[in-house]
């Protein structure tokens, strides 16, 4: 039986982005290596479009792309931070970046190493995330 979702709230510093995601209580999370992550110490919850909500701030947001384009990362142009974007991998869905969501809603948290120095012959292993 598939664990049910809850919904979990996040956003920016500032609090001028703010969202919701629907994702279970206990959640796999990547930590990516590629140049943008890397840096960011971000941390991926890719899930489908469906379960993410923009609940404040799109006016707020300025957005970053680079290499192929497709992946469009969200940056709060306020205080900076960019907590959720539309990965290259799963352009169907967002990532959300677990540091900036509330893990008072969390059971527990896996973490996964993924190569995103390698991003083209790791990405294949992501997809299956926002379906």
């Amino acid at each position: 039986m598939k664990p049910e979702p809850v919904e979990h709230r996040g956003g920016c510093h500032c609090g001028a982005v703010t969202f919701s995601v629907r994702a279970p209580r206990a959640v796999r999370v990547q930590r990516c290596n590629c140049s943008l992550c890397e840096m960011l110490g971000y941390e991926h919850l890719i899930v489908p479009a469906r379960d993410f909500t923009l609940l404040t701030g799109r006016d707020a947001l300025s957005t970053y792309t680079f290499n192929t384009g497709t992946a469009k990362h969200h940056f709060c142009r306020h205080c900076g931070v960019k907590s959720f974007y539309v990965p290259r991998s799963n352009p169907d869905g967002y990532s959300v970046n677990l540091r900036c969501v509330d893990r008072a809603t969390f059971d527990a948290v896996t973490y996964e190493d993924f190569d995103g120095q390698q991003w083209e012959a790791s990405a294949p292993a992501l997809a299956h995330l926002s379906r």
